[in-house]
């Protein structure tokens, strides 16, 4: 929802500044600029980007509309959860892990967590990851290799719809100059109807300048950073997942694989370790 309120920020002070300056906000409204600059937008985003890239940039942008980043409680969550697995893990060796591997919906452990059981991405994520070391497929010090580089490959993969946002972002302001170039041209055909015909024309075109750098600075580039921040915290929720497994795998105890964890934490979404351990304990004793 910040988003949706920083566009309404954007748009009210330009437009606002315009109106207290004397200006008609009418003026602006030009559709032979607007169809020139959303139209070659539309045009980039089709040579750029294949279907799979567009599909995924819709859903990125959605999910920035609606959603803010990952929060801490989901962090919180998640260290409850692996910690409650590791215990199991540690009591009643891997195999007693089965169960909730085979059927999370059902878990015991799981459903406890929604903010984790709701993104079926995440619980696959971790399925996958504990599934080979319980049938003994890998050696665990081989996991976090395979678990790194699944993260990369989706992070990868995520990072294509926020390159093509910029692209368009940084082609505007030219393809503002374009709308404006064509309105020059109008301009000096239309020299000899007088000055008032060929005021309004000029106008027209430097309305094509504005929108261009308008909709790239205000709009779309600051749109590309926030899913890359998004994407951010997304990834590092999968890091703290697979840097927990991996070192639980390694042998450590279940309090030191959920303090790796947590270290791994930027500040802003990182609990204290005494808050932490805290927390752990009592689910330790239900």
């Amino acid at each position: 929802m910040l988003v949706i309120a920083g566009y309404i920020v954007v748009f009210v002070s330009v437009i606002g500044g315009f109106m207290i300056a004397g200006g008609n906000p009418m003026l602006l409204l030009h559709v032979s600029e607007f169809v020139v600059i959303g139209g070659m937008a539309l045009g980039v985003l089709l040579v750029a980007s294949p279907m799979s890239v567009i599909n995924h940039m819709i859903n990125d942008i959605k999910s920035s509309m609606l959603e803010s980043a990952v929060t801490k409680e989901e962090f919180m969550d998640l260290l409850k959860l692996l910690y409650e697995m590791f215990m199991v893990g540690r009591r009643n060796g891997l195999i007693g892990l089965d169960d909730h591997l085979n059927d999370p919906q059902n878990s015991s452990i799981f459903s406890k967590y929604p903010s984790f059981i709701k993104d079926p991405n995440r619980v696959t994520f971790l399925c996958n990851a504990l599934r080979p070391i319980i049938d003994g497929k890998i050696k665990p010090e081989q996991l976090g290799g395979i678990l790194d580089d699944e993260i990369y490959t989706q992070e990868v993969q995520a990072n294509e719809s926020i390159s093509i946002i910029s692209l368009i972002g940084d082609s505007l302001p030219g393809i503002g100059i374009v709308a404006a170039v064509l309105g020059i041209i109008n301009t000096m055909a239309a020299i000899s109807e007088g000055p008032e015909a060929v005021g309004a024309k000029v106008a027209a075109a430097l309305t094509g300048t504005f929108l261009g750098i308008l909709f790239a600075y205000g709009f779309i580039n600051p749109l590309a950073k926030k899913i890359q921040l998004n994407n951010k915290m997304k990834f590092m929720y999968y890091n703290v997942l697979a840097g927990a497994i991996t070192s639980f795998a390694q042998g450590l105890a279940p309090l030191m694989a959920i303090e790796i964890a947590r270290r791994s934490l930027d500040k802003c979404v990182q609990p204290e370790a005494d808050e932490l351990e805290n927390i752990l304990k009592e689910i330790k004793t239900k």
